[in-house]
């Protein structure tokens, strides 16, 4: 672990990532070491690039010496938290929700040192003290201390109760079981901050007045913003879905491409947010965005830090080199699986294996039937100009035959027509 001499929440807040803190919460850090928990929600297998900003913020806090605390969120996760939400969302099952939280244990694990000597990460479940307990103690030990007047005025609740569909008392009740959950883990772990994003405000000082309600003591709150790109497109959204951090559902070289393509307005922001550059570095990143924003060396250099955080070296320069493909760089080495993950959005024809087994088809052939050139003539006249490609390589011979070895596993060929004008002929299967 290293030692660092500037103050966690002058760290937190040169990078942006404060939004608010109660008033102690400065000169506290200073002086103590502390454990500090965020809540993940179990809603899916796997956390999305979403869950990033408060994971880097635990991770954070783990270097400075202070302890952190995951929650996964077991119990909350059943019942549904209303923030952010225009609806309820539909529960999950006790084993839904027991699944997803496998994926999300070993996602945190990239980011979280558990086996450190002095502060180890945690990770618990908070379906292990919500399960259990009953109707009238939860009623008579935490709801008591709450009025319906004070959960009328939080932001999402009252969002919710003047939308149609309205809120019922299942999410009503969250603000209680996160409450709750603070509680347990200052009894438990000596837990005194809890971290979120800005819409969890509310809830969080929940907590902190029941802590010092029932115990008389004092805890603290911190809120980093909502992440949100400068196009006003939601952190996280593609046009293909969620940004996944599994790499199942998110492939490495997606994965890279998202951080590639930061638009210019965002990018020193999320090198400040989801990396561990120190101030000089982004501070020289910054000046090539102004200085030279062709070369993008601010974006090459967020999706090389990121995508080796959670993928590590080896997917890493495997994304890099998938995404020079593109470029039409070689591609031998590449699988099948990696070629049509890269050209994913690339137009795509089907051909009978046996066209390609009878010496038939030629170069010339391949670009009329992938539309490529429109007739044998146009197919000719690019091949002689040197812009046509087969798998990345350049084509001399219009009339040279296409064989299925030529095929990337037997069953993948990559067309390429200029600089960037693909096209894949298919096998069928």
């Amino acid at each position: 672990m290293r030692s660092q001499r500037m103050n966690l929440y002058d760290e937190i807040e040169w990078r942006g990532m404060l939004y608010e803190a109660t008033p102690e919460l400065r000169d506290v850090l200073a002086k103590e070491k502390l454990t500090a928990y965020i809540g993940f929600d179990p809603s899916a297998a796997s956390l999305h690039v979403g869950s990033l900003l408060p994971i880097m913020c635990l991770a954070r806090l783990q270097r400075f010496g202070h302890t952190p605390i995951a929650i996964a969120g077991g119990g909350t996760g059943l019942i549904g938290d209303p923030s952010g939400k225009t609806k309820e969302r539909q529960l999950l099952t006790l084993p839904q929700v027991e699944e997803n939280l496998v994926g999300i244990k070993e996602q945190l694990s990239h980011f979280l040192d558990f086996d450190a000597k002095e502060n180890p990460a945690r990770i618990v479940n908070n379906y292990d003290w919500l399960g259990p307990i009953t109707m009238m103690e939860f009623l008579r030990d935490v709801g008591k201390h709450f009025t319906v007047n004070s959960l009328l005025g939080k932001e999402a609740i009252s969002r919710r109760l003047e939308s149609e569909e309205g809120i019922s008392f299942t999410e009503f009740s969250y603000p209680l079981l996160q409450a709750y959950d603070y509680l347990t883990l200052f009894d438990r772990y000596k837990c005194t901050l809890q971290m979120g994003g800005s819409d969890q405000w509310g809830n969080i000082l929940a907590g902190t007045d029941l802590i010092r309600r029932l115990r008389g003591a004092r805890a603290h709150a911190l809120v980093f913003p909502l992440v949100t790109s400068s196009s006003g497109v939601k952190f996280g959204k593609t046009e293909a879905g969620a940004v996944w951090l599994d790499a199942k559902l998110t492939s490495p070289y997606r994965f890279y491409q998202f951080w590639l393509n930061t638009d210019d307005r965002d990018v020193i922001t999320y090198l400040k947010f989801f990396t561990w550059l120190s101030k000089e570095e982004i501070d020289d990143l910054e000046q090539s965005v102004k200085s030279a924003p062709d070369k993008r060396e601010a974006q090459h250099r967020l999706a090389r830090e990121v995508t080796s955080m959670l993928h590590g070296e080896t997917d890493l320069e495997k994304a890099v080199r998938a995404s020079e493909v593109l470029f039409g760089k070689e591609m031998s080495g590449l699988s099948v699986d990696e070629i049509i993950d890269i050209f994913a959005d690339v137009p795509s024809t089907e051909l009978d294996r046996s066209k390609v087994e009878s010496d038939g088809f030629t170069v010339g052939d391949a670009l009329v039937l992938s539309g490529l050139a429109p007739s044998k003539g146009e197919a000719k006249r690019w091949v002689q100009g040197g812009g046509v490609a087969v798998n990345n390589v350049r084509a001399d011979e219009v009339r040279k035959s296409i064989s299925a070895s030529d095929f990337i596993d037997g069953q993948v060929l990559v067309l390429r027509k200029g600089a960037r004008h693909y096209h894949l002929i298919r096998i069928a299967p």
